[in-house]
C-alpha cells in the first residue's frame, strides 16, 4: 500500500545505496542485506541475532518479532528505538519524517523522461496515453486534461462497444465462444464470457485477438476526429 509504488527504485539499487551508507557510517563493521521475502525475513530465524533497530512506527514490529521467535524457541531480541528525522519542509499530506512516500509524491506533474522522438509520427495531433492500476486517478487526470481542453478517449468504454450487437467483434465473439455467452436480450454476458477466458491463455488471447485491434480502430477513429477539431 506505498504511495506510488511503480516509482520505487528496484531492489538492487536500493541495496546498493544501503550499504554505501552503513559503510560510509562505519567502514569496520561487517553488514549482510537480505531481502525480505515475507514480513520478517531471518529475524524469527536466525539464532545469532541480538538486537532489532526499530522506530516508533515499526515498534509494534518489533514486537511481532519477538513473540514469533518465543514461539519458534528463540530468545527475544532487544528493540531499540531510534528517532527518526523530521522533514522540516513536508506539505500537509506528507508524513512529518523524512520519507520516499514524500519524494515520490512530488514527482507527480514533473517529466521523468522526454517525449520519445519518432519522425514517423506526426507533431499533430498530440496523444497521451493514461495508464496504470485500478484507482491509481486514471479518471481524474483525464478530467483535468480535458477542462484543459484536451480531447479524452476512454477505452474502457469501447472496450464495452465493440461487444454490444451489431458491434465490430459481437459477431465473432459469440461464434467463437458460444451462445452461452449471450443473454435473452442479446447482449454479450461479459460475466460468463471472463469465467470462459480468465485463466485459460489460449482463450484469452482468442478473446483479446479479436476485440484489441477492434478497440484500436476505435481509438485511431476519434484521434482522427480529434485531429479534425482541431
Amino acid at each position: 500500500d506505498k504511495v506510488l509504488a511503480e516509482l520505487i527504485e528496484p531492489y538492487e539499487v536500493r541495496a546498493a545505496k544501503l550499504r554505501e551508507f552503513l559503510e560510509d557510517v562505519k567502514p569496520s563493521l561487517r553488514y549482510d542485506i537480505v531481502p525480505l521475502a515475507d514480513p520478517y525475513g531471518p529475524s524469527v530465524t536466525d539464532p545469532d541475532l541480538q538486537c532489532l533497530v526499530v522506530s516508533e512506527e515499526t515498534r509494534r514490529g518489533g514486537e511481532a518479532v519477538n513473540k514469533k521467535r518465543l514461539e519458534n524457541g528463540l530468545p527475544e531480541l532487544a528493540l531499540y528505538e531510534i528517532l527518526l528525522m523530521k522533514d522540516p519542509n513536508h506539505g500537509q499530506n506528507e508524513e512529518e519524517k523524512i520519507s520516499s512516500s514524500s519524494l515520490r509524491q512530488r514527482l507527480l506533474g514533473t517529466l521523468l523522461r522526454p517525449p520519445r522522438q519518432d519522425p514517423a509520427l506526426p507533431s499533430r495531433p498530440y496523444v497521451i496515453g493514461l495508464t496504470g492500476g485500478t484507482g491509481s486517478g486514471k479518471t481524474s487526470i483525464a478530467k483535468l486534461l480535458g477542462h484543459l481542453g484536451a480531447f479524452c478517449i476512454d477505452a474502457d468504454k469501447l472496450g464495452h462497444a465493440v461487444y454490444v450487437p451489431g458491434g465490430p467483434a459481437y459477431e465473432r465473439v459469440m461464434a467463437t465462444f458460444g451462445a452461452e455467452v449471450v443473454n435473452e436480450d442479446g447482449t454479450i454476458n461479459r460475466k460468463a464470457l471472463g469465467a470462459k477466458v480468465f485463466g485459460n491463455q489460449e482463450r484469452l488471447k482468442s478473446l483479446t485477438d479479436i476485440v484489441w485491434p477492434e478497440i484500436a480502430r476505435m481509438v485511431k477513429e476519434q484521434i482522427r476526429e480529434a485531429d479534425a477539431q482541431g
